[in-house]
């Protein structure tokens, strides 16, 4: 069937993974560590960041996994904050973070081909819904977007396929019409457990071709390419 929808990942796939993340990983490691530096770094380097260089691991907690999934692991590794308080304080950094995005190149380009060729599209993400809709009004791209999900929205968590499924059923389409875009293996699994006529890895984040190419049907360097790529699977 065409391809009549295209739903994103964010961090990694429409956001600078490293220059974004980087510095929001290490605020919250000193939450988590209440202070301790010994522990914020211990806590950084288990969740597969590195302070010197700032570059997150592939497939690791802090490039994949949503809020409450890092504040367990860290509580669990010595983080003297309870859970809930724990995740409540990561949220709001991230909300509060989002207006410093650092975007992949010209997204609203992009997202404009992408519209001009008959395509409606969405973000699923592992951040909180509200992180996601002030980075879109702060980049002025929300009127781009139809769908957006994040792990608090009622739609599941990635790898499971809820986001997608939310996304087609949204639209009135079948998951054969969407295709899934993203840097992550989870984003790979959540497109390919939902059914979607394209899952499509980008190397603009986390992952590497090693890790995406075997799970995905195509990997692009990054959203740039998508319109081109695209243009064949498109109704008419």
């Amino acid at each position: 069937m065409p391809i009549r929808a295209v739903l994103f990942d964010k961090d990694g796939t429409l956001l600078d993974y490293h220059l974004t993340w980087g510095p929001i990983n290490v605020a919250a490691a000193d939450i988590a560590a209440a202070g301790d530096r010994v522990l914020a770094d211990r806590l950084l380097a288990l969740g597969g960041m590195d302070r010197t260089s700032m570059i997150t691991r592939p497939g690791s907690l802090l490039a994949a996994a949503h809020t409450i999934e890092i504040a367990a692991a860290w509580v669990k590794a010595g983080s003297p904050l309870p859970l809930d308080d724990l995740s409540c304080r990561l949220d709001a950094l991230f909300t509060a973070s989002a207006t410093g995005s650092v975007p992949i190149g010209d997204l609203d380009a992009c997202f404009s081909a992408l519209r001009a060729a008959g395509l409606t599209l969405g973000i699923a993400s592992s951040d909180n819904e509200a992180s996601i809709r002030l980075m879109l009004d702060h980049l002025g791209l929300a009127h781009h977007m139809s769908f957006v999900t994040g792990y608090d929205s009622g739609h599941g968590v990635k790898p499971g396929p809820g986001m997608a499924l939310a996304f087609a059923a949204a639209l009135g389409l079948r998951p054969s019409e969407i295709a899934v875009v993203g840097d992550n293996s989870h984003d790979i699994d959540m497109g390919r457990s939902a059914g979607a006529g394209l899952v499509i890895g980008v190397l603009s984040g986390t992952g590497d071709a090693a890790t995406l190419a075997p799970i995905a049907d195509a990997c692009l360097a990054d959203i740039g390419e998508l319109p081109a790529f695209l243009a064949p699977y498109l109704a008419g």
